[in-house]
Formats: C-alpha cells, structure tokens, sequence
C-alpha cells in the first residue's frame, strides 16, 4: 500500500451543486517531494464568493481552468505511477476532501483508484493518544505553514504523519 496525503480546495461545500477548484497530492515517503497538483474548471454555475476565496482565485480565474476529466485522469495516471500497491487517501478531513475526489473520480473517470474508504490524521492521532478530545492536537507537528495551497497543505500534514510514525504509529 502506498499512502498518499490530499487536500481540497473548493467553491462550496458539496460536490456536484458546487466545484472542486485546485486539489494537492504528496506521496507519503520519506521525502515528500513526490506531488501533484491541479486545477479544475468549475461543474457548476454555483459558487460561495466566501469559499472560492478561500482558495486564493477568483471566478475569472477559476474558469479558465482544465477540463475536470483530463485533470482526473492525470491524477489517476499519477497514483499508478507512483502507488506500490493499493493507494490509501489521507487527509486532515477526510468527510470533505474526499468527497470532492471520490466524486470527481466516479464521474469523470468511472472509478475511484482509492476505493471507498480513507483516513483522517485526527482520528489516527487521537487512537495513538487513546483519547478522542486530542483530534485537533496534531496540528502542531506540521512543519510546512497551513496556507490553502492545497499541496503546501498536504505536505504539512503529511510531515505531521512523520511524526506520528516516529511516535510509534506503523505506516
């Protein structure tokens, strides 16, 4: 299995009625250098002014930006290129970036290479603790500044999951 750490950025908060705008990958590795980014032009003509803010570009920008379907099929071309079995979706919150991936991928390539699971550093985090209020704790290992550049973001959490093998969790 071979573990690779994402981030969302998106207009809205649900995908299909709103848009995926720019997501990042970084194989989890002892590098961190292996990423991918991309950008997608919108699927909707709904936005959230305040959430497409978030992500840095404007709706001018926003849609001149590849096609969904080749942007999928780029990243799929990419986790097999550099999966060592199985790719495994990690993230800080997973309930929203990987519905965003998940559907993007259904929909635009027919499956998704991550199947239908995936998981949230703060849960991990928390079970190595053996406390569930320590969800949120885990922020302060990042090393990368948590910018909403979404591949800056996952190497960020990506050197949070460093950590958390160094303090005994088996990757």
């Amino acid at each position: 299995m071979s573990y690779f750490v994402v981030d969302v950025e998106a207009d809205g908060p649900i995908p299909a009625d709103y848009s995926m705008v720019c997501f990042g990958a970084v194989l989890f590795d002892e590098a961190l250098e292996t990423t991918f980014f991309g950008r997608t032009a919108p699927i909707s003509e709904r936005y959230l002014p305040e959430a497409l803010a978030i992500s840095g570009y404007s709706r001018e920008e926003h849609v001149t930006f590849d096609e969904p379907k080749a942007v999928m099929q780029k990243f799929t071309d990419w986790l097999e290129e550099f999966s060592s079995g199985r790719p495994i979706f990690v993230s800080d919150n997973v309930a929203f970036d990987w519905q965003f991936i998940n559907y993007y991928f259904h929909h635009f390539t027919g499956s998704n290479p991550f199947g239908f699971s995936g998981r949230r550093i703060g849960d991990m985090y928390a079970g190595m603790m053996r406390d569930a209020s320590k969800a949120t704790e885990w922020k302060k290992f990042r090393i990368t500044k948590h910018s909403h550049n979404p591949v800056d973001d996952a190497r960020g959490n990506a050197e949070v999951l460093k950590k958390m093998r160094e303090l005994g969790l088996r990757i």
